[in-house]
């Protein structure tokens, strides 16, 4: 493959952040000025909005210059430079050395030509997605963004447009929530192969793209994390998101006074918008209850009292644009948002655009299909909460990080649960992994034996069909009649039962009830 390396002529001279003195007494006096103080103890006092819990679901975009080669995962950067891995092997066959062609040469083809952002909303509101979080900057230092701090954006190399700051528009038009992810933590060493050989990595006209480049043993330097800190204060004052997510790296011990005054500052900032806000963390980074947890492709064992988050992606192979991407099926998706949901968590859902602006067929798809699913039975999933037990059945997937690739396939066995009270009405929706191939659903919490249910049933449906359908419960379960609209498709059948009221007198549920 044939790509123009990078003309060095069309870069204005590097940002000089050296003196952060002005910018850090900004922030401190933000922090000042309250309500939250730069202590674990004042932040321990942050709850999660409602809008958050109420939401459920939520795109997440992995784009940048590491979908131009397209070769790995978004991981690129850092393996080409690494010698004896496939990346290193592959950049030379294709590009040339490092000293000639090196990850900065990638950027001006990054141009996002057909980036169409009010499209790419379109597509996520039919998937039924409630919030979007597009990567503002990742490992590789290339911001997605309009910085001030650093000439390596998209404003001046690639798409010259701000491509974060159009998609942040389109998203506020379609009253869905905006986000953002900064993956920058792990800049301050992620190019370091290339500091080994002779790579553009060492060509000091470049420093300011591959930063430090230190070993990761190291910590990184006072200046390196007031630039992080900086960088994210951008993104917060210039975009105002209302999630922040942070990536892996800021777990490191050196992070620790940073993380406590970006935190302050971003939760003081939104009380001045008159916003409630999330902050996504993984690992230990923040102190229990100051912050949203998140699980990077993986769940919970059981119900979480906090709610929480599982990041993952519609491929097994990348975040990012690749080509040979492992797709997950649609069933499989509808299976971890289902999983999450029952167990007190939100699912944000990557995909991976290519560096033309376009969202892959196969992931369009898969997106549809999700929000088809949603369509019908959603009641289920949105404002929700969960249930006394949030599932049953004979597959348990490994709790933890990093388990979607090797997790056992569901049986029509397996069913999770929420529940919801509207108007006085007490729901409870028992929702199926896998569609029964003899269209009858057997719900072992339902049966009188579980003593899960505290009052009678007075109501028995199943979403998606107006009709009452054929139940029997007894001591070891409740089996119920699927309507033939709810015998196949993607994702499972959902059955509602409704619950005795405990008071007279209730109030008629004209949305749930009648099915309005």
């Amino acid at each position: 493959m044939t790509l123009e390396p990078l003309d060095p002529s069309i870069l204005p001279a590097p940002v000089d952040v050296s003196d952060n003195r002005q910018a850090l007494a900004m922030v401190d006096a933000v922090i000042a000025g309250g309500p939250y103080d730069a202590t674990w103890e004042s932040l321990s006092r942050y709850r999660a909005p409602q809008w958050y819990r109420d939401a459920k679901f939520g795109i997440f975009l992995h784009w940048g210059a590491f979908s131009v080669p397209a070769f790995g995962n978004e991981w690129y950067p850092r393996t080409m430079y690494r010698r004896g891995t496939p990346a290193f092997d592959h950049h030379v066959a294709t590009y040339g050395p490092h000293d000639r062609f090196g990850y900065k040469d990638f950027l001006p083809h990054f141009r996002m030509e057909r980036y169409d952002p009010q499209d790419w909303v379109a597509l996520f509101k039919r998937a039924g997605a409630q919030f979007v979080v597009p990567v503002a900057e990742h490992h590789d230092g290339y911001a997605m963004y309009d910085s001030a701090r650093s000439r390596w954006k998209v404003t001046q190399v690639g798409p010259h447009r701000d491509v974060m700051g159009d998609l942040f528009a389109a998203v506020d038009e379609s009253w869905l929530i905006a986000g953002a992810s900064t993956h920058r933590a792990e800049h301050w060493f992620f190019m370091n192969g290339g500091s080994e050989f002779n790579s553009d990595v060492r060509d000091p006209a470049y420093a300011d793209l591959y930063g430090p480049a230190l070993r990761k043993e190291m910590n990184p330097t006072e200046r390196f994390l007031e630039d992080w800190l900086l960088r994210t204060v951008e993104i917060i004052d210039s975009y105002r998101p209302q999630i922040l997510y942070f990536d892996t790296g800021i777990e490191e011990p050196s992070f620790e006074p940073y993380i406590r005054r970006l935190a302050a500052y971003y939760y003081n900032r939104a009380a001045q918008w008159g916003r409630r806000v999330v902050i996504n963390y993984k690992w230990e980074s923040f102190a229990p209850g100051s912050a949203v947890l998140d699980i990077e492709r993986g769940t919970m064992g059981g119900i979480r009292t906090d709610v929480w988050q599982n990041d993952t992606s519609v491929s097994r192979t990348s975040w990012s644009w690749v080509e040979g991407h492992d797709y997950k099926s649609a069933d499989e998706l509808i299976q971890e948002l289902v999983d999450v949901v029952s167990k007190n968590g939100n699912l944000l859902l990557n995909v991976g655009p290519r560096p033309d602006g376009t969202i892959p067929d196969e992931e369009i798809a898969l997106l549809e299909a999700v929000g088809n699913w949603l369509a019908v039975h959603g009641e289920a999933i949105y404002g929700s909460s969960p249930w006394t037990v949030f599932g049953e059945g004979p597959t348990a997937p490994a709790a933890g990080s990093f388990t979607d690739s090797t997790a056992d396939a569901y049986t029509a066995d397996d069913i999770r649960f929420t529940t919801m009270t509207e108007v006085g009405h007490r729901y409870v929706y028992a929702i199926g992994l896998v569609r029964p191939e003899n269209g009858r659903m057997r719900i072992r919490a339902f049966g009188t034996g579980s003593r899960l249910i505290d009052r009678p049933i007075i109501d028995v449906r199943v979403l998606g069909s107006g009709e009452r359908p054929e139940w029997t419960r007894g001591n070891e379960l409740m089996e119920v009649v699927l309507p033939a609209s709810e015998t196949a498709g993607h994702g499972g059948a959902v059955v509602r039962i409704e619950l005795e009221p405990e008071t007279t007198g209730t109030r008629i549920d004209f949305f749930h009830g009648l099915g309005i």
